[in-house]
């Protein structure tokens, strides 16, 4: 299979995005994967963003949902992975923390038959720590206690960066409507018998004042949510 030969689906979640939303979505269509459909999930935002969406993006992918309320990136992401309709999905945070020339990178595993599901991990390389110690240390704490539980040997379980054969993520049910489905998605694939490959990739973290949005108490949530989904399918 050739990179040619499969359709990407991108699902963005989206929410109070307007300094940065049309610059990752000119990132994202120049990205090395010339079969993609963009689908944005707008979760209500409050800023300019939807009026962004609306003038300037709409035109450039291939759809546009948007929530009637704010429930967060996981439900975000339920509506997007249920309207996905290419061979790969992946996800793609509407920042600029991850850059969209990596998915050359994070689809190769899926074109050589070698995966179901691939991770994009920040720390492969530790290239990537930086400013970012704290943040990296909660990650690398929270990524051992998923694997204890999981059986999985990753290096980042909270990477942005899944990207799934769209049958697979199509096949699980997600619950978690916030930051929390990062912990549930890889208890409930490290349940089944999915082939699942981690590649690097690299990251520029942002700071709270620049719109970051996960904090402590999603940290407390996803070790939470790593015991609570520990035996789910």
């Amino acid at each position: 299979m050739t990179i040619t030969d499969i359709t990407l689906s991108v699902i963005i979640p989206c929410f109070n995005e307007e300094k940065t939303i049309r610059e990752i979505i000119d990132a994202v269509k120049n990205a090395p994967v010339p079969n993609k459909e963009l689908i944005i999930v707008d979760d209500f935002s409050t800023d300019g963003t939807r009026a962004i969406l609306e003038s300037e993006i709409k035109p450039l992918v291939s759809k546009i949902i948007y929530h009637e309320k704010n429930q967060g990136k996981g439900a975000a992401l339920r509506t997007g992975f249920k309207a996905a309709t290419g061979d790969i999905v992946i996800i793609q945070d509407s920042d600029m923390e991850y850059d969209p020339a990596d998915y050359l990178v994070i689809v190769q595993p899926f074109l050589e038959d070698r995966a179901d599901i691939v991770y994009g991990s920040r720390f492969l390389e530790k290239k990537n720590v930086g400013g970012y110690r704290m943040n990296y240390l909660a990650n690398k704490g929270l990524t051992l206690i998923s694997n204890i539980f999981t059986g999985l040997k990753l290096t980042d379980m909270e990477t942005c960066y899944k990207a799934f054969l769209r049958e697979i993520i199509q096949s699980v049910i997600i619950v978690e409507n916030r930051f929390g489905f990062e912990p549930e998605i890889t208890a409930k694939i490290s349940k089944k018998n999915y082939r699942i490959v981690e590649v690097p990739i690299n990251y520029n973290p942002r700071t709270k004042e620049e719109g970051k949005k996960i904090g402590f108490k999603d940290g407390l949530r996803a070790l939470y949510c790593i015991i609570k989904y520990r035996g789910h399918k």
